[in-house]
């Protein structure tokens, strides 16, 4: 991008509901093509580019993500974040950002991405809670999911935890923590939900990875594996999912550090 030498950070929000992920892709809706839009827009022409920390599948949500602008000129960043969310639609908004050095790699330069799967069981809950939330029918022994997540942490094999199709040669990742959480969720009637959240926090992730994890706590929960099929198979060879993968829209991209 050497020639455009003005590089920005930003951190950015969306709900994935309505949009086929991230990456533009002709014909369809995504958070990529919506933001060079508005940017094309704002900025009065096309004389820029931008890269993402890390691509989101259709119907993810993103709590504090990251992409890279690389410009011609200098921006004035407070003027451009609040023009860009003013013409942005409302499940999408510009956090903040910041003028970074051409050495910084977007890519490269992440130290850690945390993940969210948020979930509820039992009654099924007001469909308005639904744009980031899934529901699992049946009760779930939420205690030995629990102990199943701590099984993730560290480095291992997730060749059974990643999409089929070949995507590198290298299925090893780290994960620093991994763990079930509960609170309690306000839902627009008044009412209050019991909701669950996967929280999982890794270097980096294979495609499906998150969602083929909580797939197989799910069925922990179920009682159809147990936290011991889990430790093989971060051994196996294998190259079939351990379990199937929840759904995407219960799954959020909570943070990006660098």
């Amino acid at each position: 991008m050497q020639n455009k030498p003005f590089t920005y950070l930003f951190y950015i929000q969306y709900l994935g509901l309505r949009y086929h992920g991230w990456q533009k892709q002709p014909g369809l809706k995504t958070i990529q093509g919506k933001l060079e839009k508005v940017f094309r827009y704002v900025l009065g022409h096309e004389e820029f580019n931008i890269l993402s920390a890390g691509r989101t599948d259709s119907g993810v949500s993103c709590h504090r993500g990251a992409f890279e602008l690389f410009h011609i000129s200098e921006i004035d960043l407070e003027d451009f974040i609040n023009q860009v969310n003013e013409n942005l639609p409302d499940d999408i908004r510009l956090l903040e950002g910041k003028r970074v050095s051409l050495d910084f790699n977007i890519i490269q330069d992440v130290i850690a991405k945390e993940y969210r799967y948020y979930f509820s069981t039992g009654e099924k809950f007001h469909p308005f809670a639904a744009g980031n939330l899934t529901y699992f029918i049946g009760e779930l022994d939420i205690d030995s999911m629990k102990a199943a997540a701590a099984v993730f942490v560290g480095e291992h094999d997730f060749r059974r935890f990643c999409a089929k199709h070949k995507q590198s040669d290298n299925y090893r990742r780290q994960i620093f923590e991994s763990e079930i959480l509960e609170d309690n969720l306000l839902l627009a009637d008044g009412s209050s939900l019991k909701r669950y959240c996967y929280r999982v926090k890794g270097k980096g992730f294979l495609m499906h990875q998150v969602r083929l994890m909580m797939g197989s706590l799910l069925e922990v929960g179920k009682g159809i594996i147990t936290k011991a099929d889990i430790q093989e198979a971060l051994k196996s060879q294998e190259t079939s999912p351990l379990s199937g993968k929840v759904p995407a829209n219960g799954l959020v991209l909570y943070d990006v550090e660098f």
